[in-house]
């Protein structure tokens, strides 16, 4: 018998990894790393032979009915359905994210295939240990957040769809050396366009493009009533800052501006030609055009203050017309002498929002 300071843990856990397919299920299962894994495949989705299989792997390391179980698969097409289960059943589950999971860097590869069974389970165990950087685990949403998504994944697909319609449309006529300077055009563009030689176009081509004319029409009506049952969805949902956002969309729709929100101006007429001035009725937003910002740029670069650098962009964060280092690349210095009388007022105004 050995000592008991050599002698080693007795198992107490169940470790079980899958390698999903679409026909059958291969399961690898075990108790430490000095194991070897018990493997076994049933058929994709039988819930019910996979509980009889856990049962005969418990019995098999010689746990108790009530054994603790982990288990683990990697993240893809079968979603989160098989992780409610296996909770729902009192095992614990992780979705690991493939992308993150180490691989060999002998030849530089990517990881792009699934890893097998044994493999899995194996990391299962480093990660269970308290190994940190075996691989990152997927955040699974609720099923009301899946079911939410959606709406939003419809309309991201439906806009593709659209674009690889009107790219073809573009494509058959660009084929025969017809050019289409706008696309709402088309209806009456094919009855006027002509071939090389000047003869129409052919009849079964002409109707080729109307009916994918006609399935870009049908696109853009869905795509219409999805972007509403969006703005409505986020104006009903318990997320403040989704509501918040369903508000923007719906005002950016109207064609108005969000109240305390800041917006970009194309046209030259649209302000007074001072950047970050306020309009006149109290509680209006801060209106920044790019003709106000570019006369600055021009009037400081005249006076020679140096302002040589690119038009502030208008996305947030960095780089941005709202940070610091965009106010030094657009000309504005706060010390500089005339450059802080000049452009001092309206450059704080970009980040501040002061009048």
């Amino acid at each position: 018998m050995r000592p008991a300071a050599t002698r080693p843990p007795i198992a107490s856990t169940l470790y079980l990894a899958f390698e999903l397919g679409n026909s059958e299920w291969k399961l690898a299962m075990t108790t430490s790393i000095d194991r070897a894994p018990l493997l076994r495949t049933i058929p994709a989705r039988a819930v019910k032979i996979l509980e009889t299989e856990i049962e005969r792997a418990r019995v098999h390391f010689g746990l108790p009915a009530t054994a603790e179980a982990q288990s683990c698969y990697e993240a893809g097409r079968d979603g989160f359905w098989l992780h409610r289960y296996l909770v729902s059943r009192g095992i614990g589950n992780s979705i690991v994210d493939s992308s993150s999971i180490e691989v060999n860097r002998r030849r530089r590869r990517t990881k792009t295939d699934r890893l097998d069974a044994c493999k899995l389970v194996t990391m299962l165990m480093r990660a269970e240990a308290g190994e940190k950087k075996v691989w990152s685990v997927v955040r699974v949403p609720t099923m009301a957040e899946e079911d939410r998504r959606q709406v939003h994944r419809e309309l991201l697909f439906a806009k593709r769809d659209r674009g690889r319609h009107t790219n073809r449309i573009k494509r058959l006529l660009a084929n025969h050396g017809v050019p289409l300077q706008k696309l709402h055009e088309l209806p009456t563009h094919l009855a006027t366009a002509r071939l090389w030689d000047g003869s129409p176009l052919p009849p079964l081509l002409s109707a080729r493009l109307e009916r994918e004319w006609a399935t870009v029409g049908d696109y853009t009506t869905r795509i219409r009533a999805l972007k509403q049952e969006r703005r409505d969805l986020l104006k009903t949902t318990d997320d403040l800052r989704l509501r918040r956002y369903g508000s923007s969309t719906s005002s950016a729709a109207s064609g108005s501006t969000a109240p305390g929100s800041t917006s970009w101006s194309s046209s030259p007429g649209a302000s007074s030609g001072i950047v970050g001035k306020r309009a006149a009725s109290p509680g209006s937003p801060t209106r920044i055009t790019r003709a106000a910002i570019s006369s600055t740029n021009k009037g400081s670069r005249k006076r020679g203050i140096g302002g040589s650098g690119p038009l502030p962009s208008t996305r947030p964060g960095r780089g941005s017309a709202f940070s610091p280092r965009a106010s030094l690349r657009a000309g504005i210095r706060r010390n500089s002498g005339m450059g802080t009388a000049a452009c001092g007022k309206s450059g704080s105004s970009l980040w501040r929002g002061s009048s």
